[in-house]
């Protein structure tokens, strides 16, 4: 039966780098517009300072392990239908180490207790659901000397009622008569600097888009350089009139009637 490589201890003995940790971020949706710092608390593991993260308690050192005398691995008989093999299996009595010691009471033997730490992260202008931030160094830390893992926040954005975010562009909608329609006239339009006035022009047919420039959101990296808000028109016909507007609207017909021209430009 083949043997097992002996290099098992020196192998664990190597540094070890931290796991990184993710956490989930929500932002209200003018935050990721324009970016804001939030207060970012994560529960991750540091080094023991009791042992130094030894996981030995102090005071005491290890020894090489009597059952493997220090190679981490133990050769075990497996009986199986066509005879019986032998392979290396880890060390039960050091947990494949090489070396036995009395555990450090504070982090009970692992070299790494959990602690909450709270940071403060700037998150930019233009991040957007399921964007992720990496902060260096954060995550939990490494084992026998290796480098800490990093932090990765999650960002989770939250709705907006009448905003629609397209990448960079912003997308509502608003509604106006049909004699706005199609006299023209000025709405207030929520944008997400506020309440900004737009233009509705004479003659805007129904489901018509109108570009409201730089009124978006600011690009990762360059906020001086933003997307427009699009603007659907919709145009609401009256489904009641008073006898005075009926009247009126009889009017118009006659004259567009009298006017072929006109007619066959309505149609």
């Amino acid at each position: 039966g083949g043997m097992g490589g002996m290099g098992g201890a020196s192998m664990r003995d190597r540094p070890q780098q931290g796991e990184d940790i993710v956490v989930r971020v929500r932002l209200d949706f003018l935050e990721a517009v324009f970016g804001c710092e939030k207060e970012v608390t994560t529960s991750r593991r540091e080094s023991c300072a009791s042992c130094s993260g030894s996981g030995v308690q102090k005071g005491t050192s290890s020894a090489v392990c009597s059952q493997c005398g220090g190679a981490g691995q133990v050769i075990s008989a497996v009986r199986t239908p066509i005879g019986t093999f032998q392979q290396s299996v880890p060390c039960n009595a050091c947990g494949g180490t090489g070396r036995t010691f009395t555990p450090c009471s504070s982090c009970s033997g692992s070299g790494r207790v959990s602690k909450n730490k709270t940071l403060s992260v700037r998150f930019p202008g233009g991040v957007d659901q399921g964007s992720r931030l990496r902060v260096r160094g954060e995550g939990n830390a490494g084992r026998k000397g290796g480098k800490t893992g990093d932090l990765y926040v999650e960002v989770e954005v939250d709705r907006d009622a009448e905003l629609q975010r397209d990448g960079v562009n912003i997308k509502s909608s608003v509604n106006v008569g049909c004699v706005d329609a199609i006299l023209g006239t000025t709405v207030k339009v929520k944008t997400v600097d506020g309440l900004v006035e737009l233009k509705i022009p004479a003659g805007t047919q129904p489901g018509t888009t109108l570009l409201m420039s730089k009124r978006g959101v600011p690009r990762i990296g360059n906020a001086n350089l933003r997307g427009d808000h699009l603007v659907k028109v919709n145009v609401k016909i009256p489904d009641r009139l008073s006898s005075d507007e009926k009247k009126k609207f009889e009017e118009l017909r006659e004259l567009q009637l009298e006017d072929p021209k006109k007619a066959s430009r309505v149609k």
